[in-house]
């Protein structure tokens, strides 16, 4: 059973930074698909960042050049590192993480709908 937790939420400034990790417990995540997602209020979940098991990379439009994802196999660990934030930013973040029969997956919520879910970490941008 793989064990998701998320952490580095919090608030900032429209501008500022912050980085969220994600710890995978119990299972090494080499060899699967990883992703952060997002949901506001009353919004559908959102894939913002994805990470195929080699490596690959794709964004949300709105975020492309200010977020970056990125993994740490030896600490079995995600990050999502977001610069420049906005507002219309804040969320709930989750990482997720799909089986590894998938080689590469499109960042997309029904993609990840039977993933492995963390309970996630709140964003807040102040302007």
């Amino acid at each position: 059973q793989v064990q998701l937790v998320e952490s580095g939420g919090g608030s900032v400034q429209a501008g500022g930074s912050l980085r969220l990790s994600c710890a995978v417990s119990q299972d090494t995540f080499a060899d699967r698909c990883m992703a952060w997602f997002r949901q506001a209020p009353g919004k559908e979940r959102e894939g913002v960042a994805c990470i195929s098991r080699d490596g690959i990379t794709s964004y949300l439009d709105s975020v492309k050049g200010r977020f970056t994802i990125s993994k740490d196999i030896a600490k079995n660990s995600l990050y999502l590192q977001m610069n420049s934030l906005k507002p219309e930013d804040p969320a709930m973040y989750y990482c997720a993480a799909r089986g590894r029969e998938f080689s590469y997956s499109s960042c997309t919520y029904s993609a990840y709908i039977n993933a492995y879910w963390g309970q996630g970490t709140e964003v807040t941008v102040s302007s």
